[in-house]
């Protein structure tokens, strides 16, 4: 609103542990470079590296995971559910008054079954964006400035509104501990790691990990982007005001006219409660009771079994506390770091048939690669994919090709048992 010895996590990945440090071959892509700074305490860290890590505090109740406060979580949700007027820089064009429009199933911060539409041109060798960015806002405060696809642009794709829940924990893996993830994969499922900048530091890069094609690295970066993009409020880290299909607003169809010398947001401080406010959300929990039964932990093993777990990789943990991530400009708290979290999501991207032909931070090699969909909350989904087309389990399951291929055909080679078993796995999530 308006005025107002290099440390690094670890992964488990079919039930192994391992540390995220490994040595790179010729050809292939280095890794990030470390996290830890001289900044964070030694003492600290080195508590870190002797304490085993512990499990996130998961949960749908809307309190804090520790990060901030209570008192600071209640103003934190109290912003991100909104709604934004008009005269606190909302618009002319955009897709969502406030966050919890499209974040709000089963607990607000959620997923939904709100899609945005991206439209572009392929011209046989490449992604050129559509006049004004490929997101097309749907709504106008003004029927002039409606935005609609224009002719001549070919590539149309749907994406789906994502939870946010957890997301604190996903900020605080080290960017190496991504990296030691694709390194573990076979080559021909490999994901691609993709470096993108963190707005609040100034040009410096980190490893991708939010978003459908990996576009953002921090929670900050996440947070004024949805608010220009999506609400059309630009702030002191991103002045950007969103045009109408790439043509200049009209006299009087902008508040507060003037980027990037004059923005919606006079400070940042709406998109840094945001940040706190995912910072500090406990993960998405499991089902525990169908979690237990004999038949969802068979399903559970014939789902790693058939290579779904090697790019749906079901434990991570975050780096240590004290960790300085971000390009320096974020310290991971003690209830962010050294934790256990079961994303099942190796945050990478990969081609597996559904590509959405959009390009974004990734450069051309990513058009038809998306993000893997962290599995955790899946219970609480009624839609599946990234275009939220797909109306059963099953049904996403069946739409998996490319680097998927091998799962699913692992995946109906088993009997009609065991797939019911892996199904009722995932409706334990």
């Amino acid at each position: 609103m308006r005025a107002r010895a290099i440390l690094t996590g670890a992964i488990i990945a079919q039930g192994c542990l391992f540390a995220s440090a490994v040595v790179v071959t010729q050809g292939q892509e280095p890794l990030a470079p470390s996290e830890v700074t001289r900044e964070a305490p030694a003492a600290l860290a080195e508590a870190a590296v002797l304490a085993p890590p512990t499990e996130a505090p998961a949960g749908f109740d809307l309190l804090t995971n520790g990060a901030v406060d209570a008192t600071r979580f209640a103003a934190a949700l109290v912003e991100f559910t909104g709604p934004e007027e008009a005269d606190e820089g909302l618009g002319p064009v955009f897709n969502a008054a406030g966050c919890a429009e499209c974040h709000a199933t089963p607990i607000i911060g959620g997923s939904s079954q709100v899609v945005e539409r991206r439209a572009g041109r392929f011209d046989g060798q490449n992604f050129i964006e559509h006049p004004g960015g490929s997101l097309i806002q749907d709504r106008s405060l003004f029927p002039g400035l409606q935005e609609r696809v224009l002719p001549g642009n070919n590539v149309l794709a749907f994406r789906a509104s994502l939870s946010i829940l957890g997301l604190g924990f996903v900020e605080a893996i080290d960017s190496n501990t991504i990296a030691a993830i694709a390194q573990s994969q076979p080559s021909s499922i490999r994901g691609q790691l993709i470096q993108v900048p963190v707005l609040e530091a100034g040009g410096a890069t980190r490893v991708g990990r939010f978003g459908w094609k990996n576009q953002q690295a921090s929670l900050l970066s996440f947070s004024a982007d949805a608010y220009s993009n999506e609400m059309g409020i630009s702030t002191p880290l991103l002045p950007l005001e969103q045009l109408s299909n790439g043509l200049a607003l009209p006299a009087g169809t902008d508040p507060f006219p003037g980027e990037p010398g004059v923005t919606d947001d006079t400070t940042n401080e709406d998109i840094e409660l945001f940040a706190d406010f995912m910072r500090s959300t406990k993960a998405p929990p499991r089902d525990t009771t169908i979690a237990a039964t004999p038949d969802s932990r068979r399903g559970e093993s014939l789902f790693a079994s058939v290579g779904c777990a090697s790019c749906h990789t079901p434990t991570i943990v975050t780096a240590p506390a004290g960790t300085m991530i971000n390009g320096g400009t974020f310290r991971v708290p003690t209830a962010l770091g050294n934790k256990m979290i079961h994303p099942f999501s190796d945050f990478l991207l990969h081609d597996i048939g559904t590509g959405d032909g959009i390009v974004q931070n990734g450069g051309p090699q990513t058009r038809n690669k998306l993000r893997t969909v962290p599995l955790w909350g899946l219970r609480a989904r009624g839609r599946f994919m990234h275009d939220a087309a797909s109306q059963s389990f099953g049904d996403a399951i069946a739409r998996h090709s490319g680097q998927a291929s091998g799962a699913r055909a692992g995946y109906n080679a088993l009997s009609s048992a065991d797939r019911n078993r892996v199904l009722l796995f995932l409706s334990s999530l």
